[in-house]
């Protein structure tokens, strides 16, 4: 059984034919069900020019998700701190945390999560986009909530009102920044595989207690896609791994179904591509999950596992988290 608190990585997919407001109704579903079976948090994620994710703007979203359920916790996984001056995110996540106190966490990233031409139309400057600017923003960010160096400007709602602050990261650069100043930190095991030990390595190596932790806290997003048998979970996950080849390639859709990505004419380079994306992820029935999630968990030391599902349909979303919750940990409303 998997004995950490699971959480939900969201992505608002948009599938082929359908509306960005039905990805959105859907992901307010999503949000709805995976409390009431216990998961512990349930975030979404910023990006920009991406045909197949509606979640652009997680302010707006958490704000609608929060107000739709009561107890779990709501998140940005995360706000990419480059497409946005510091004041504005503290501004908009104060008044979340206002609203919903002790419910709001505030994932910050450091890449834009888009290409540079979209990122540039974000910030409308070039200043603040380069990697070198992310800890003098982040500690602008932190100041307008704790006011701890006064200045001529105060964020309202902000200052005072600061939620749960976590570093999001690919690589190893936020990894050791999360560590020296004693942050949580979360990494995109998702996408990034290859990086997720060397930087988790990073985070404890550099650690330093603070007012936030007293000993390093670590979670790790992880692709699941869980169904009744293995043949049907990786039938389940072709869309989600032909939108990234898509994606990768510069031709960005909306997620295909499950029958357009089994008939994709993929080459042999492409089938490479989109297997190595499922290395270490979790794709299969319960028992081949439990398994994935449980070698995961004891390779990475993790605290905290959060999945992320990307199918074309939500009912086989909403019913690969029933299964987790159910059949791989034992069913969590006890540890909700």
């Amino acid at each position: 059984m998997i004995d950490v608190p699971l959480s939900v990585l969201d992505l608002a997919p948009v599938a082929a034919g359908a509306s960005a407001g039905e990805a959105l109704r859907h992901t307010t579903e999503l949000a709805r069900r995976t409390e009431e079976l216990g998961y512990h948090r349930f975030w979404v994620a910023e990006h920009h020019n991406m045909p197949a994710i509606a979640s652009s703007a997680p302010a707006v979203l958490i704000a609608h998700l929060a107000a739709a359920t009561s107890t779990i916790r709501l998140g940005s996984g995360g706000v990419m701190l480059p497409n946005h001056a510091p004041l504005v995110v503290a501004e908009q996540f104060g008044t979340l945390e206002a609203l919903h106190p002790g419910r709001i966490d505030l994932g910050i990233g450091r890449a834009p999560g888009t290409d540079q031409v979209t990122a540039l139309a974000l910030r409308r400057t070039m200043e603040g986009l380069s990697a070198e600017g992310f800890p003098r923003e982040l500690a602008d960010l932190m100041n307008y909530f704790s006011g701890e160096r006064p200045g001529p400007i105060t964020a309202t709602p902000g200052r005072g009102l600061q939620p749960a602050i976590w570093l999001l990261g690919s690589s190893g650069f936020s990894a050791q920044l999360a560590g020296l100043l004693g942050l949580p930190f979360s990494f995109a095991h998702h996408f990034s595989a290859q990086n997720t030990l060397p930087a988790l390595t990073l985070y404890r190596q550099h650690f330093r207690p603070s007012r936030w932790l007293d000993e390093p806290y670590a979670m790790v997003a992880v692709n699941v896609v869980c169904a009744e048998t293995d043949e049907r979970a990786r039938w389940l996950a072709g869309p989600s791994g032909l939108s990234f080849l898509r994606l990768r390639s510069g031709r960005p859709e909306p997620l295909a179904t499950p029958e357009e990505a089994a008939a994709y004419p993929y080459t042999e380079v492409e089938r490479e591509f989109v297997a190595a994306r499922w290395e270490g992820q979790a794709i299969g029935s319960p028992e081949t999950v439990r398994r994935q999630l449980a070698d995961l968990r004891e390779r990475t030391g993790a605290d905290e596992l959060m999945l992320t599902t990307m199918v074309y349909d939500v009912a086989d979303r909403v019913r690969s988290f029933e299964l987790v919750a159910e059949e791989v940990a034992g069913g969590l409303r006890r540890d909700a």
